[in-house]
């Protein structure tokens, strides 16, 4: 049996120029341009694997009944003192949303993870990311973030805080990103004062309260240091790089440094659009082919033609060892030693990688694996299942 008649696809052979293919797909995205799709479906198993009903099937009937799937789900992101508050505070406001924080979860709500999170802060510690992808989970299963939606203020940080959020199936629809020079920021930071109260930031310069109560009751938040304030923005644009990532397709940076209306006006005007599926289902294809028949070649003209992910298993493996990742230590001995990986470590690896949201959200480009019969059982198995093979020739055998 060959790979192709595992997967039960139709067989596409090419020579070097992929003409078929590429045709087909020109015809599959004309198609889509034309095409609306119903988002209610993926709400709902968004929903499903948020908050893991005994019932699903109940569950489901309720969503269908009571679930408002135009609700906001924002990301607020940006460096220290760059109006993340600011934004997230007003978002609400305007769209009846629920705020969330790391300063909410550990302090304004009630919920079963708040106390072991906030013993790690009395202990000065770091909160372990796991436990905050869990808060995060437990405060969004809550009827008024299902009902009114959310907007998460100053999380993701780094991209295993955003795997963990995706791997929850806490998604965000939008992500807004603001940002501004170092310098400006330094200088706002320096003037920054908060309403106990409320929990609104204020400005000595650029937004300073006209009642005289609130001036009166301001504080100083704690941690203003300019020597502080660099070290976090030193972390930040280590750290950012690897959520503008995973994001990309959903996130719009907007400058910070103008006037504040400005600002909220961009970010309105943002989250308020609709983000169209580029087809009606998302791509997933598959090369295989002999040595120096140019699957990579191929699988490289179609990711970018396309915008799709284009994925080599070899590569992806070499990544992983690189990084150090749990899975590359596992392999690196087997690469060292110039071993075939063990297919199942092989599938993990492949599998983390295609569960990323660009892959989900823009489809993927595979070669390199599987390779055989048995690899491609396992691929089936890890219930990744392309819809598109493309069998590469020989360009010797093409001649003959």
């Amino acid at each position: 049996m060959c790979l192709r008649r595992r997967f039960n696809l139709p067989c596409r052979d090419t020579n070097l120029s992929c003409l078929c293919f590429h045709n087909s797909l020109d015809g599959f995205y004309v198609n889509a341009d034309s095409t609306i799709i119903d988002t209610r479906l993926k709400n709902m198993l968004e929903e499903l694997l948020i908050h893991k009903p005994d019932d699903p099937i109940q569950y489901m009937i309720n969503h269908l009944k009571q679930n408002n799937d135009d609700a906001p789900r924002i990301c607020v992101l940006g460096p220290p003192a760059s109006g993340k508050t600011t934004v997230a505070m007003w978002l609400c406001k305007h769209l009846d949303a629920i705020r969330i924080s790391q300063e909410t979860l550990l302090f304004k709500e009630i919920l079963a993870l708040t106390e072991e999170a906030k013993a790690y802060k009395e202990r000065k510690e770091k909160i372990p990311n796991a436990l905050w992808a869990n808060l995060i989970q437990e405060r969004l299963s809550n009827v008024d973030c299902i009902k009114q939606g959310w907007i998460l203020e100053g999380f993701p940080e780094n991209q295993e805080q955003a795997w963990m959020l995706q791997s929850s199936g806490i998604i965000p629809r939008h992500v807004v990103v603001l940002y501004a020079s170092d310098t400006v920021l330094i200088e706002r930071n320096s003037g920054k004062r908060l309403d106990p109260f409320t929990g609104e930031v204020y400005h000595t310069t650029f937004d300073w309260p006209s009642d005289p109560l609130v001036q009166q009751r301001l504080v100083k938040p704690e941690d203003l240091s300019e020597q502080e304030i660099s070290k976090k923005l030193l972390k930040y644009h280590r750290n950012f790089p690897g959520v503008f990532q995973i994001y990309q397709k959903v996130l719009k940076s907007i400058n910070a440094d103008q006037p504040s209306m400005d600002v909220l006006s961009q970010v309105l005007t943002y989250v308020q659009t609709r983000h169209r599926s580029a087809a009606p289902f998302t791509p997933r294809i598959l090369f295989c082919g002999p040595p120096g028949s140019g699957k990579s070649l191929q699988a490289a003209l179609i990711a970018q033609k396309y915008g799709v992910v284009n994925i080599c298993c070899g590569q992806l493996l070499k990544e992983a060892v690189a990084d150090k990742t749990k899975l590359g230590e596992l392999i690196k001995p087997y690469i060292d030693n110039g071993y075939p990986v063990p297919d199942n470590l092989v599938t993990k690896i492949l599998a983390e990688r295609l569960n990323a949201l660009d892959c989900m959200t823009n489809g993927w480009v595979l070669y390199g694996f599987p390779r055989d019969i048995e690899q491609g059982e396992q691929l089936q198995k890890s219930h990744f299942i392309p819809n598109s093979w493309v069998e590469t020739l020989d360009p010797e055998e093409v001649q003959r």
